[in-house]
């Protein structure tokens, strides 16, 4: 009978990342939680406009990005650099957003990101979650670690993989909350990823990824959020934030 309930175990999960302790989160009831906070959600897009976003370090949107079904849905050119932010800068909140990628597909979001012509690239500051085909992009499978899907990139492993195939869509809460040196995500009501943002072990996260000795990375507390073009299609819907 032992045997048997450590086989189930096993297999209950897509694939298991690391042995680590995990939450499994009622959406319901994180609603409920933040509920209890005073300031409201802000709507960043409600599926009819992009006037809440811009490109990085440009004034319109680039004209890859289009609505589509009430998504914002990302068609690559071979021009890339595309990447876009939201006007608004923020601090402390919770960020709750739909994504779809497109078979063997590759973006990300990012928070705190400082744009300034010295920094070409928001992920140059802005530390990324990752969005990816896990099946099919190949860094789920040269570095699963720390590359697949709602990974903090390159920094924290999910400790589960329950991320939808490609063309499906996948619910991401991302906490980011500098007065308690935390942040989380919580992936298809799962939360996957926790980490401190700034100190001794940010600092020995960075040293160890290939963002070491990047000037910048990581260290505005006050940004924008990004979302990523990374050369494959993309779609994001019903994204809003609660400032915390």
């Amino acid at each position: 009978m032992i045997l048997i309930f450590g086989f189930l175990s096993l297999i209950s999960c897509k694939k298991v990342i690391n042995t680590n302790s995990y939450e499994t989160v009622n959406e319901e009831g994180l609603e409920k939680r933040l509920e209890n906070d005073t300031s409201e959600w802000i709507i960043l897009f409600d599926g009819t406009s992009y006037d809440n976003w811009r490109g990085y370090l440009k004034e319109g949107m680039p004209k890859e990005w289009a609505i589509e079904e009430g998504s914002m849905a990302f068609k690559p050119s071979e021009e890339g650099g595309k990447s876009i932010i939201t006007k608004q800068k923020f601090t402390n909140f919770v960020l709750s957003l739909e994504w779809k990628i497109s078979a063997g597909g590759n973006s990300g979001i990012f928070w705190g990101i400082f744009e300034d012509e010295n920094f070409g690239k928001p992920y140059q500051t802005g530390p990324e979650i990752q969005v990816l085909d896990n099946d099919r992009h190949p860094d789920a499978k040269a570095n699963p670690k720390f590359h697949q899907a709602g990974a903090l990139y390159d920094l924290v492993q999910p400790m589960y993989d329950v991320c939808k195939p490609a063309g499906e869509w996948n619910l991401c809460i991302l906490e980011v909350n500098y007065k308690r040196n935390k942040g989380s995500v919580r992936l298809n009501g799962t939360q996957i990823v926790t980490f401190p943002l700034y100190g001794s072990q940010w600092d020995a996260m960075v040293e160890n990824s290939k963002f070491k000795g990047w000037e910048g990375f990581g260290e505005y507390h006050t940004g924008h959020i990004g979302l990523q073009d990374h050369g494959d299609k993309v779609w994001y819907r019903n994204i809003k934030i609660k400032p915390l």
